[in-house]
């Protein structure tokens, strides 16, 4: 059982480290593409984007235009905001891996917690009667 719980615990950290070093690469793609001025382009040709005939039926069109245009304004003020991604991405890598650390000082705490857990639950019963008494 308690290789369940570290095994576990491996798969999740594999998984927590692989999704923040992966937010670090997205955050520093986005904010270079914003402030080079692609994401604007970008934006632009998906405010054009047509609803699907399909899609009519699950969204209203209205939203999807509201959507669209709140899309291409925020990406516009990025673009004036944000000219260069250096210092932006100074704090924000260092952000992010502080919440890595502490999603996995979370996740350690858990599989510790399970680990010991399990100890108390497995103890044979005269253990068990002994540490009662």
């Amino acid at each position: 059982m308690r290789t369940i719980v570290w095994g576990v615990f491996a798969l999740l950290t594999v998984c927590w480290t692989a999704l923040v070093a992966l937010s670090v690469q997205l955050t520093g793609w986005l904010l270079g593409a914003a402030g080079s001025g692609q994401a604007t382009a970008a934006a632009n040709s998906v405010g054009q984007w047509p609803m699907p005939t399909w899609a009519a039926v699950w969204v209203d069109p209205a939203w999807l235009q509201a959507l669209q245009a709140m899309w291409l304004d925020l990406v516009q003020w990025l673009g004036r905001v944000a000219p260069s991604s250096d210092g932006l991405m100074g704090w924000i890598t260092p952000l992010l891996w502080t919440g890595w650390g502490l999603g996995m000082l979370c996740l350690l705490v858990s599989a510790i917690g399970l680990h010991w857990l399990i100890g108390l639950v497995q103890k044979p019963a005269a253990l068990r009667s002994s540490v009662t008494t």
